[in-house]
């Protein structure tokens, strides 16, 4: 079957029928690589390249530079770095200084990040509502497969703003009949954050109701992706009942666990049964730079005998500590270091690189002089969504990006927001089964070895709960609990803990602690009302008078 990354690297950014120009606001500027005559634009052949260019801007890559890590797919300098569970990494605090700012929550509206992930991400809704137009402007496009297409671009475009949303909070949003650049020209502040959720839900609904039950193609979302991302907008809302009914058509889908959790984060297992709804990679395959590898994900690499020096998303040593468990094979929870006679759970070691356990297929142990800046940053490096340097899906010079897709939603995550819905409608012990079915899968998958294969690299125990859940608060805080560990360093921790209103506490009970641990935490501070969400880039205001767009609260 062809491939959606396959697909779009033969497609660069079109010339559209409905020109929007050079814009004042820059999120909208781009660099034309080529145009077709606007006559042109509305063949079928042309409206498909123009729907392709919507999906080729999901891995943060907007434009000739190779500085997608300000703008990454992953999240992981937004949800990772600015949460508990990982350090900016690097050659010291000045290495991509900007991400640092964003790492002491002292980040401001000129932030490099901040402005390029709303680039990225209006430049995506710019490319979904030109598609559009072009496709409803389309007179020879098969019809059956226009409802479709149509239901794919309201699917990315319910993606970006969803993004958008959980990032900066008040955003402006632009649809379809968008036609002249003052079109584009809009006030954060004409919708309320309802209102804005509503237009996100209605994206999903109709890319549900547009959408088919299968892809022939790879990376195009189905019915079932839509329902999970819909599920996803209900839990951010809070919206338990709905999200629990939403989820049950999900939970009996072809969609489930993988065996072996592990197994999950290989790239030569991309878009299996557990994958929902991913960014598709791809390395080797004409595109100049390699843009359609984990382009944002680059500066990641940990360092050693196989690995680039860029030694960027660092695990923390409070992360590393959150996988303890007790005699009961249960999450421990003191935030005391981990020793080698500890109990852990068998996650750890596939999420995070350890010293002295073996790092994925190389032959060798994970060291601590692998790390790059060892005394800012700490012995630990990612280990999850690194690709082995022996894998042919892994590029082995600059710029030393991998062909892993990155998992947008999971089926382990609906698995969890079921869970967490069924808590809030007090239904305790379907929760717990739920969590339970996390547990145990990470249970029966296969733990790291020795060097040799003869035994277990660490003390390795994980039970279920077998005893009922009858407190309502107690499952929840399992719950959360469990979303931590089941999917650290995949982007989504600190977003998770803004919705779960549990930010400003928890990261600055972290920052207590670990800044006694890493220096360069020392000032760091988390501000309540906040810095729960980013800011909106200044370039975008002064494009504005003044008073037309509101910044967001502290800025």
């Amino acid at each position: 079957m062809i491939q959606i990354n396959k697909i779009i690297k033969s497609v660069f950014i079109i010339g559209l029928a409905f020109q929007l120009g050079s814009c004042s606001n820059n999120f909208l500027e781009e660099e034309t690589f080529g145009e077709v005559n606007p006559s042109e634009m509305t063949k079928a052949a042309n409206v498909e390249r123009a729907i392709i260019s919507a999906y080729s801007v999901l891995n943060g890559q907007i434009d000739g530079a190779t500085n997608a890590f300000n703008s990454p797919d992953s999240n992981w300098s937004f949800g990772d770095v600015t949460s508990d569970d990982a350090y900016k990494g690097g050659g010291g605090t000045g290495d991509q200084n900007n991400i640092h700012q964003m790492e002491l929550y002292s980040a401001n509206s000129t932030t490099t990040d901040i402005v390029r992930k709303w680039m990225a991400l209006y430049e995506g809704v710019k490319r979904s509502n030109e598609a559009m137009r072009l496709l409803n402007a389309s007179t020879d496009f098969d019809a059956a497969l226009k409802v479709q297409r149509n239901a794919e671009l309201r699917f990315l475009r319910g993606h970006y703003y969803f993004e958008l949303k959980k990032i900066y909070n008040q955003i402006p949003y632009i649809d379809e009949t968008a036609a002249t650049v003052a079109d584009y020209s809009k006030s954060n502040t004409i919708f309320t954050s309802d209102e804005l959720w509503g237009k996100i839900e209605d994206d999903f609904k109709q890319a549900y109701a547009g959408l088919p039950a299968q892809q022939a193609e790879k990376g195009r979302p189905t019915k079932i992706a839509a329902k999970a991302y819909l599920v996803k907008c209900y839990v951010f809302e809070k919206k338990w009942q709905l999200a629990y009914d939403a989820s049950t058509e999900i939970m009996s889908s072809s969609y489930g666990l993988l065996a072996d959790f592990q197994q999950v984060f290989l790239p030569e297992n991309d878009n299996n049964k557990e994958i929902i709804f991913a960014v598709q990679h791809s390395i080797n395959d004409g595109q100049a730079s390699n843009y359609n590898g984990s382009i944002g994900d680059r500066l990641t690499a940990p360092g050693g005998p196989f690995y680039s020096q860029y030694g960027f998303h660092r695990p923390s040593q409070n992360l590393v500590n959150s996988f303890k468990t007790d005699i009961n094979g249960l999450p421990q929870e003191d935030n005391i270091n981990v020793t080698t006679s500890d109990n852990v759970d068998p996650r750890l070691d596939i999420t995070v690189g350890r010293p002295g356990i073996p790092y994925k297929d190389l032959g060798i142990v994970y060291s601590d002089t692998w790390a790059r800046d060892l005394a800012t940053y700490g012995v630990f490096g990612p280990k999850k969504r690194i690709v082995s340097a022996k894998s042919s899906f892994y590029l082995t010079v600059w710029p030393y990006v991998n062909a892993l897709n990155y998992y947008i939603i999971r089926y382990a995550e609906v698995v969890l927001w079921r869970a967490e819905a069924a808590v809030e409608i007090s239904k305790l012990e379907e929760a717990r089964g739920l969590v339970n079915q996390i547990r145990q899968r990470a249970a029966n998958s296969a733990f790291v070895k020795t060097l040799d294969g003869s035994m277990n690299a660490a003390n390795y125990k994980i039970q279920t709960y077998t005893l009922p859940w009858t407190n309502q608060i107690a499952a929840r805080a399992a719950v959360h609990t469990e979303t931590r560990l089941e999917l650290a360093m995949e982007g989504h921790r600190f977003f998770n803990l803004v919705r779960w209103g549990e930010a400003d506490i928890t990261i600055n009970n972290y920052i207590a602690i670990e800044k006694t641990r890493r220096s360069h935490l020392t000032n760091a501070s988390f501000t309540k009302g906040k810095n729960e969400y980013f800011p909106i880039p200044q370039s975008y205001i002064d494009g504005f008078a003044p008073g037309e767009i509101t910044q967001n609260n502290g800025y």
